[in-house]
């Protein structure tokens, strides 16, 4: 995915009330932004971190800026907004990218499933199952250990929910598939953060001893935009 225009850089003053940010342009004035991130950012969000920022030039919007990239330890650009994760999906997927699905299938958004939505759904050939997909962003940079991610930032009961939608639709003879999208230079490897969330760790070994994929891309940044690249381990 690449902008239509390129970002404004800043420096980060602080975020507060969960979806706003306070930023320092490089003219030295001082804006308020949207940042389009519920988790804790834990990493993501220290003052003074050099800021990217996507202008919508729509002036219906309270707030015109949206906080796209950080720069994490004065070293790794790291995309703050989760949505485009899925975008970098979606694009990878109908690109043939991600190796593991690719093929010849119909690609939809947000399918109905039980109790729920999941992001993707894959419609294949009659013969073939069809192939559902969550997708989570990876942005949380271990202290300590150089290269490991892990994921959730924080206590997530809905991807705990997630994750026990991809189990019951594997036992019903799906392909269910969690997809790490890891939009941060420094991330070469990912795990789930027992740490911060052993509900959820403990689930996703399960649900891959039951059969869901687990697979984790990583993201190639570009002067102005992000692609999927290639594929980097998930340590279970």
């Amino acid at each position: 995915m690449d902008y239509d225009a390129p970002l404004v850089s800043g420096r980060l003053l602080r975020r507060y009330k969960r979806f706003l940010a306070d930023v320092r342009l490089q003219d030295g004035s001082e804006i308020t932004v949207h940042c389009p991130n519920t988790g804790s950012m834990k990493h993501c969000a220290d003052p003074d971190s050099r800021v990217w920022l996507w202008d919508s030039a729509n002036p219906k919007r309270k707030y015109s800026f949206t906080w796209e990239w950080v720069e994490v330890d004065g070293r790794y650009r790291a995309c703050v907004n989760t949505a485009r994760a899925n975008q970098l999906v979606a694009e990878a997927l109908e690109n043939g990218v991600i190796t593991e699905l690719a093929g010849a299938y119909r690609l939809q958004r947000e399918p109905k499933v039980a109790d729920g939505r999941l992001d993707f759904l894959l419609q294949t050939k009659e013969e073939e199952a069809d192939v559902y997909i969550e997708v989570k962003s990876v942005t949380l940079l271990n202290e300590g250990e150089a290269g490991l991610g892990s994921f959730p930032d924080a206590v997530t009961e809905r991807g705990l929910k997630h994750l026990r939608r991809l189990q019951a639709l594997n036992e019903e003879g799906f392909r269910a598939v969690l997809l790490f999208c890891v939009p941060h230079e420094g991330i070469e490897r990912v795990q789930a953060a027992a740490d911060i969330d052993p509900a959820y760790a403990q689930a996703l070994t399960e649900v891959a001893a039951a059969g869901v994929e687990v697979l984790a891309y990583r993201v190639r940044f570009e002067q102005w935009g992000m692609q999927l690249s290639e594929r980097i381990p998930v340590l279970l």
